[in-house]
């Protein structure tokens, strides 16, 4: 069992510290660039073929890796039009995190992995530890740049993303202890 916190740094964090880099599109951004400003339209559509290739390579390596390796996958549920609209739409549509989510949930449903999508409310914020919200924990927007925090009640050390992850693998835990019923039909 992990859990994935998806992101805008890197595309996706595992609860056991794996990371999937996001910026497939910054490589080459200023080719992009200078072959849209010179009307070249077979050249930018050939450098948004490789960005496109690129990205689903990488994320299908990172799928594959996952499912061959465990057996339930709990990934945070994230409203990529919200993101979109608070003014980060270049970098949550280069993080390709639809692409990932259907990634993972073709490639679990193949090889009988459970896959669920779960809330991620407050994750980033609560000590995965001993379960309480720190008062040095990251929280809300302002706080996007705190990347390492250490619990107030129980001393813990805690990467931003990784804590995220292991709380939400403890979401997707107690919803399967709550009886949710694991068959391979779904």
């Amino acid at each position: 069992m992990f859990g994935v916190d998806l992101g805008l740094r890197e595309a996706a964090v595992t609860s056991d510290g794996q990371r999937l880099k996001s910026g497939h599109y910054r490589a080459l951004e200023a080719k992009l660039g200078i072959a849209q400003r010179a009307n070249k339209k077979a050249r930018v559509q050939a450098i948004h073929a490789r960005i496109k290739n690129a990205r689903k390579d990488a994320m299908h390596q990172f799928a594959r890796s996952l499912v061959n390796n465990y057996g339930f996958i709990f990934v945070g549920e994230v409203s990529t039009q919200s993101q979109i609209n608070s003014g980060r739409a270049k970098s949550v549509l280069d993080a390709g995190w639809g692409l990932l989510k259907a990634t993972l949930r073709y490639k679990c449903h193949e090889a009988g992995v459970w896959f669920e999508e779960v809330g991620e409310a407050y994750t980033t914020q609560v000590c995965s530890c001993c379960g309480e919200i720190s008062a040095h924990s990251p929280k809300g927007r302002a706080s996007l740049g705190i990347r390492e925090w250490a619990c107030d009640v129980c001393g813990s050390h805690h990467d931003r993303d990784i804590n995220a992850a292991r709380n939400i693998l403890a979401v997707g835990r107690d919803r399967l202890d709550g009886g949710i019923i694991v068959s391979s039909e779904r």
